[in-house]
């Protein structure tokens, strides 16, 4: 990689251009893709249609070629993809930006495609595109520079599936002279909601138009102005790696001494308890019409003994709050195989949410008895125990979940709350699960526990 840089450098002291001229000169190539129609999702992202176009038209105003695509599929994707590979060319500014869903699994995040089928861990690298592979790709295709830029960091009915917290994005491993920004920190997830607009992407056009700045700060800008706007509930994470100037809007200046930092710390206020809105039960209706559980009800029709389909739509059901239903699936479930632990801490959650404790406790032991380490029956018989009134064995359960997975967004609530209610603090857990996922507080208000709870 260095062999190569000094022959780069060499090219361009022969033809006597500085690396920032040459970058104002390259050609710059742009994919922009906006995924907003998950069927798995329960609402469309109406944002992304939005953001999409205005970082379309901001991108052509500032020189780029840009290709945009909407609700990709994965054969679709990967041929834009392919398409967009192969106009690169050596000393290219190449840039991509996606707004819609993104995982992270094994350490890497992937970009998910509107017809991704993700249950277990393994299918996220089936059905998804890593982004450091992308990233690899553009370099390897001799892009100068490389831009990522993910408004991803949305909690997801995927991870959902299979986990009860929100993992958010993993670092990007970027090649050099390479910037790379996300909608919100490594780990968290940005407030979700139906809204017409992104705030991160709005930050982010008004920053990339600013002239005389370079791409660098203001990609920093973007990151700054979002974490004043949300009193730092939302914090950006940027990665750049570049060593060649380059500005999306007009000449480089030379940086000043002053470089824009952080926001000043504004004056804590003081906490107040508010209760959160948890998200009304689903009709008979909207459940039938709902695509994934109507394509597992045709598989259970077709065949009485697809354990998996009724285990997965039981999941779907309990996500959706339709109790009711999820305990019959589960019921079966547990029936045909009483040692499976993840059908009974299925149903222990289930139980917990509806009142029935006694019973989601007998579940949630019998589930750790099945599997001693997993974590998510921890977390739910932490649930349990607060609803109980046990605050002390509700915050071992919990510091026990976050030993083995210190990302749950879940367990650290969950703890804040119990902490508070024996008498402590907890403010600490409860502002990081909020900080990871800012849904959290109405997640646990539909389990029927709240800040303001005594």
């Amino acid at each position: 990689m260095r062999a190569a840089m000094i022959l780069l450098l060499a090219g361009l002291l022969a033809v006597g251009a500085s690396p920032a001229s040459r970058a104002a000169d390259a050609a710059k190539l742009a994919l922009v893709i906006g995924n907003a129609r998950y069927p798995d999702n329960e609402f469309v992202l109406n944002d992304v249609a939005n953001d999409t176009q205005d970082v379309t038209e901001e991108l052509k105003r500032s020189g780029f070629v840009v290709d945009r695509q909407s609700n990709l599929t994965a054969d679709a994707m990967r041929q834009v993809l392919d398409r967009f590979y192969a106009r690169i060319e050596r000393g290219t500014v190449a840039l991509i930006f996606f707004d819609g869903f993104a995982i992270q699994s094994n350490r890497q995040t992937y970009l998910l495609p509107v017809d991704a089928q993700i249950w277990t861990e393994p299918d996220v690298a089936r059905d998804g595109f890593s982004l450091d592979t992308i990233l690899a790709e553009m370099n390897t295709r001799g892009a100068a520079i490389k831009i990522a830029l993910i408004d991803a960091s949305r909690r997801n009915p995927f991870e959902r599936r299979f986990r009860r917290y929100s993992a958010g994005l993993a670092p990007a491993i970027a090649p050099s002279n390479s910037l790379v920004l996300y909608s919100a920190a490594l780990g968290a997830a940005a407030a979700g909601g139906r809204t017409d607009h992104s705030l991160f992407v709005a930050e982010l056009l008004r920053e990339i138009r600013a002239p005389n700045i370079s791409a660098e700060q203001a990609l920093t800008n973007t990151k700054n102005g979002v974490v004043a706007a949300t009193r730092r509930e939302q914090v950006p994470w940027l990665s750049s790696s570049l060593t060649t100037d380059f500005s999306f809007a007009g000449p480089v200046t030379q940086p000043s001494d002053n470089k824009a930092g952080d926001p000043a710390p504004t004056k804590p206020e003081k906490p107040v308890c508010v209760t959160p809105q948890a998200d009304p039960t689903p009709s008979a209706d909207d459940l039938a019409r709902d695509p994934v559980v109507a394509d597992l009800s045709r598989k259970i029709a077709a065949n009485a003994n697809d354990v998996i389909s009724r285990y997965k739509r039981g999941q779907v059901y309990a996500i959706k709050r339709a109790y009711a239903l999820a305990m019959q699936d589960f019921d079966v479930v547990i029936r045909k195989n009483p040692g499976d632990g993840e059908a009974l801490n299925n149903r222990c959650w289930t139980r917990a949410a509806t009142g029935d404790l006694q019973g989601a406790l007998t579940d949630c032991n019998l589930a750790l008895q099945a599997d001693p380490g997993l974590s998510d029956a921890l977390d739910s018989r932490g649930l349990v125990n607060l609803k109980l009134g046990r605050t002390a064995e509700a915050i071992k359960d919990y510091t026990d979940a976050i030993q083995r997975n210190p990302r749950s967004s879940s367990s650290l609530f969950g703890r804040g709350i119990a902490t508070r209610r024996g008498g402590g603090d907890g403010a600490t857990d409860i502002a990081q699960a909020k900080s990871m996922n800012p849904d959290i507080a109405k997640e646990f208000a539909g389990y029927g526990v709240t800040e303001c709870s005594p």
